[in-house]
């Protein structure tokens, strides 16, 4: 009989968001006649289409692989060089950032970057991982899945994964450890509080990794949604960083990608790893040796769709499509700071991170503003033990949906628990 993969195993129930999904099927199908009200703001899933520029070019690429000239078989396996090279100038040279194309992996999105960048790293204990709490699940159930963990104890986390705290005191940014870590995941603008990280302190995780010899892996999925041009929208910005991170990019959350799934990871030539035996090596050279052998990229459409995004045009959807994303996340964050809730979040992400009202725990929002309100969020406690207590909201709605949430949990007042039975 064929021997399982047992880290599976260790897995502490199903993922965050189909169990939400499993939870409002239930509901919807105890309550049909509330289910036409279900407005989701859960997982963070947009809402609007396509740019017309992006449309536009993936008609022309449908019409080219339709003729014996135009078409195209395998594509190059980290990624046509038309897409690599209107990434490196439009994301980085235009800003003064040094990455050129050979640095640049296409991928289908950070989700699968995230997970599959474990494969070029040694697991089990050969590593210290640093995961920040709260955190995006798909970091700390991969490193399960990889034999990176030990079983999970009470609360959601891991033995074998080194907690990074990021709280209300510190702006939900966390501080860089005193101990040693070997792999540390950040994620700036961040899913789920909605925090951003300053210079100072970015620079200050930079420093921190290069004296350790750390690796960070930087999350960037929200970079558009960074308003203020003081903030870094990249680690590269940082002198030297280089030499101390992987970039994680994502076209799902600008350009309305996430049904069409297109990405991109930085990994810079001077970044290194070691053996057990000390030697240093290439992580580039890894990177696209695993790329090389486990895909052929992402399809010749979806590519000439990434492209259009860098247009004079396409530029200008994007930039509705965010704008539009963060006046939602505004909407949401003053209507819940009107009701004397806290409130992070929601000015450079389109998350809004809501303190869970006296009473109730965040799945117990997530009860009562389903079936109170029919309005779908999502439990912090479904990021981590330090999740509990804040409940996340996203914008990624149309303008009407979230004038009619706001509406309703203002109509609705105080939130509390349901009251006792029995």
């Amino acid at each position: 009989m064929a021997r399982i993969n047992e880290h599976y195993l260790k897995l502490a129930g199903a993922y965050l968001f189909p169990e939400i999904a499993r939870r409002v099927e239930a509901f919807a199908a105890l309550a049909p006649e509330l289910a036409g009200r279900i407005i989701r703001c859960g997982v963070g899933d947009v809402t609007e289409p396509l740019p017309a520029s992006v449309v536009a070019a993936m008609h022309r690429a449908v019409e080219e692989m339709g003729t014996r000239e135009g078409f195209r078989g395998y594509g190059p396996p980290w990624g046509y060089d038309f897409l690599r090279d209107a990434i490196a100038e439009g994301d980085f040279r235009e800003r003064g950032i040094a990455v050129d194309r050979e640095e640049i992996i296409v991928s289908d999105g950070s989700k699968t970057d995230a997970g599959a960048i474990l494969e070029i790293f040694a697991t089990g204990d050969a590593n210290r991982i640093g995961i920040t709490d709260p955190v995006y699940p798909v970091y700390v159930d991969t490193n399960v899945m990889a034999g990176n963990t030990g079983p999970a104890r009470p609360g959601g986390s891991y033995e074998g994964l080194v907690p990074l705290a990021c709280t209300e005191e510190n702006g939900f940014v966390p501080e860089p450890p005193d101990e040693r870590l070997d792999l540390v995941y950040l994620c700036f603008p961040n899913n789920p509080t909605g925090g951003m990280i300053d210079r100072p302190r970015l620079e200050a995780w930079v420093e921190w990794a290069l004296r350790h010899e750390a690796i960070i892996l930087y999350d960037v999925a929200y970079a558009d949604y960074v308003t203020d041009p003081e903030l870094p929208r990249s680690i590269l910005e940082i002198e030297d960083a280089r030499r101390c991170a992987i970039e994680f990019h994502s076209f799902s959350k600008n350009g309305g990608f996430t049904g069409v799934r297109c990405g991109y990871t930085v990994c810079p030539r001077e970044l290194r790893g070691r053996t057990a035996a000390g030697d240093a090596v290439p992580v580039l050279e890894l990177w696209k040796r695993r790329w090389s052998t486990r895909s052929n990229s992402v399809a010749y459409v979806v590519q000439r769709a990434a492209e259009a995004l860098y247009s004079e045009a396409g530029r200008r959807e994007t930039r509705a499509l965010v704008d539009g994303y963060l006046a939602n996340a505004r909407a949401l964050r003053e209507g819940c700071a009107a009701m004397g809730l806290r409130v992070h979040g929601g000015e450079h992400a389109p998350y809004v991170w809501v303190g869970c009202p006296d009473g109730l725990d965040s799945w117990g929002v997530f009860d009562r503003m389903l079936e109170d309100l029919q309005v779908v969020i999502t439990p912090g406690a479904g990021f981590g033990r330090l999740g509990e207590g804040w409940f996340r909201i996203s914008a990624f709605n149309s303008p009407a949906n979230v004038a009619e949430v706001v509406r309703r949990m203002q109509d609705a007042g105080r939130l509390t628990a349901a009251p006792a039975t029995g």
